[in-house]
């Protein structure tokens, strides 16, 4: 498997994923809810993975364009979101992830963050993906709850035929019957035989999509034994929603993980990668 080198906008650090490297954490709220809360989840983020030697970049949603109900709750928006994230990459210092979802955001995008994600539902996309492979940028590809882990090699080579050789692939969990979700723990080693280093959504993987009526539920309870064993079977990342206080958040609160659980579960999910892997 090929190595990729995460290229921040920090001052030339690079951040190594995939086999032997330090295990890549991908974590923050759902969506930017304010700033001031994301910048101080991106501070407390920061100092637990500088302690746990994990590579840490920081996640949210400007727009959660898919969410079940018109009137649920989207973000900042495009401008004001990615304004946001530049402040927190800047004086927090940490690398930043964020979705698109449209060609015409792809530009704007690239210009403030490290990673450019394609969320699940738009993994088939092709002028997306072609448009996401053109920035320049590592591209976090997420599987969709309706594709198969062979069929994305498909969405891979479309990122590849475009000229990108960084990409990571992210397994969320597939459809199964109303509002459920189950991971097939086969799809991580299939995943990752396409070259790519591979991470495993925690959260959303619990997801109920829809189970709430007119939002989603979650089983948060589900998050520690699932995680630990996508950790055993072999994983190059992790993509965590936490938030300081699940039950309040503005979107996906029942699937967030609390904040100040994260590092008591990071380091049993860092003992299980060690007795496996030995890494």
């Amino acid at each position: 498997m090929k190595i990729v080198e995460l290229n921040t906008l920090l001052g030339g650090e690079i951040i190594r994923i995939g086999p032997d490297q330090p295990l890549l954490l991908l974590a923050g709220p759902c969506v930017l809810e304010s700033g001031e809360m994301a910048w101080e989840i991106a501070q407390e983020m920061k100092a637990i993975t500088r302690r746990l030697g994990i590579s840490y970049v920081f996640k949210a949603s400007f727009d959660k364009a898919n969410r079940t109900s018109l009137g649920s709750f989207r973000g900042p928006g495009l401008e004001k979101g990615l304004r946001q994230l530049g402040r927190i990459r800047e004086e927090v210092g940490v690398a930043v992830v964020s979705d698109i979802h449209e060609t015409n955001q792809v530009e704007m995008a690239a210009d403030h963050l490290d990673i450019v994600q394609i969320p699940a539902f738009l993994c088939r996309q092709t002028d997306l993906l072609v448009a996401a492979a053109k920035s320049g940028k590592t591209v976090n590809l997420k599987k969709g709850q309706f594709v198969s882990p062979w069929d994305m090699e498909h969405a891979v080579n479309k990122l590849r035929a475009a000229g990108c050789e960084r990409i990571l692939l992210t397994e969320r969990g597939t459809s199964f019957g109303y509002n459920n979700l189950v991971v097939d723990m086969r799809s991580l080693p299939v995943m990752r035989s396409f070259g790519c280093p591979v991470v495993y959504d925690a959260t959303h993987s619990i997801q109920l999509p829809g189970g709430m009526g007119g939002s989603s539920g979650g089983q948060r309870e589900f998050i520690p034994p699932l995680t630990r064993a996508a950790m055993a079977v072999g994983i190059d990342g992790l993509f965590m929603e936490v938030h300081p206080d699940p039950d309040k958040a503005l979107c996906d609160g029942p699937n967030c993980w609390p904040l100040d659980q994260v590092e008591t579960l990071l380091k049993q999910l860092l003992a299980v990668r060690a007795a496996v892997h030995g890494v």
